[in-house]
């Protein structure tokens, strides 16, 4: 890039997704994460006059963005995704047709060195989506103690040595000296990790696991999924894209618990409830896509359709 920093935001498995979310052009829909408005202006693009579109950012960029979308059809929620249910009921907004989940992180997010998000540039140690609330990954490494940090890194990052990345982050605080940057950081790590995976900085691991930490993006996931569950009505669709391995864990569970019927074993003779979700598609970006844009080389897109009568 010649120095430059590139702010430009490709958007992951973008007529895949659109594709398997939209099958009412009337209907009302979700896309959970706005981002730069690139599922959400496709998804514009699919729907009729009377199709209406709710997207939800914590991002106060991303909802500046957004204010280039002058349709009547559209609005947007400056909160997580979490927050579905109670957007929905205070917009009159009943049943939805389909809910879109694209988890993450933007690449103007990751190209943006004042956000903190990424190893690459040196920056403030920040992290956080929404910028006006909330703690900072280097506020949180500041006053954590040694366990807290080292189950952070370990359990959101799977990160071998989260224990003596711990320790070292805390002996660096102890010593006056607080890592406060992402350099900062990115060097403790360094000099922390034994051994590095194959092409893989030895930072990555860490840096996943503060932000998700920061963001507090697990518990949203699985909030937003039982809010999405709730409000999809029979044939409604669920599209999500996760990038590792945390999230798609999550949303395959979500998808294979609520696929099947089971028994209640304290009331064995009840008649056996019917399952919410019917699982339909797992995809993959295509090799010219991951030719063209790296980062979707580990993306997933999962799709499920609703069943029976919405809880």
């Amino acid at each position: 890039m010649n120095g430059e920093v590139s702010r430009q935001h490709r958007t992951v498995l973008l007529h895949e997704a659109v594709d398997a979310l939209v099958h009412d052009p009337d209907g009302q829909y979700v896309d959970g994460t706005f981002g730069r408005g690139g599922h959400s202006s496709l998804l514009l693009s699919r729907l009729s006059e009377r199709g209406r579109l709710l997207a939800f950012d914590k991002d106060p960029e991303a909802i500046a963005a957004s204010t280039r979308v002058q349709d009547p059809r559209f609005a947007i929620e400056h909160d997580s995704f979490a927050g579905m249910s109670r957007a929905c009921a205070e917009r009159g907004i009943e049943r939805l047709d389909g809910v879109l989940l694209d988890l993450g992180v933007s690449s103007p997010q990751i190209d943006t060195p004042e956000r903190g998000f990424s190893f690459r540039f040196d920056g403030p140690l920040d992290m956080r989506m929404d910028t006006t609330r909330g703690e900072s990954a280097a506020d949180f490494l500041a006053r954590a103690d040694e366990r807290q940090i080292a189950e952070v890194i370990r359990n959101y990052g799977e990160e071998r040595f989260a224990v003596s990345i711990a320790k070292a982050l805390v002996a660096r605080r102890q010593s006056g000296s607080p890592v406060r940057t992402t350099a900062e950081l990115s060097q403790l790590v360094a000099r922390s990790v034994k051994t590095r995976e194959a092409g893989q900085d030895p930072a990555t691991r860490t840096f996943q696991a503060l932000r998700i930490h920061v963001n507090a993006e697990l518990e949203e996931l699985e909030q937003g999924l039982e809010a999405a569950l709730a409000l999809l009505k029979p044939g409604g669709r669920l599209v999500v894209i996760s990038f590792h391995s945390l999230e798609d864990r999550i949303v395959k569970q979500f998808i294979v618990r609520h696929s099947r019927s089971e028994i209640d074993r304290r009331a064995p003779f009840a008649p056996v409830p019917e399952p919410k979700l019917k699982a339909l598609a797992r995809i993959k970006p295509g090799d010219a896509e991951v030719a063209g844009n790296p980062r979707a080389r580990s993306a997933v897109l999962r799709v499920a359709e609703r069943t029976g009568a919405p809880a």
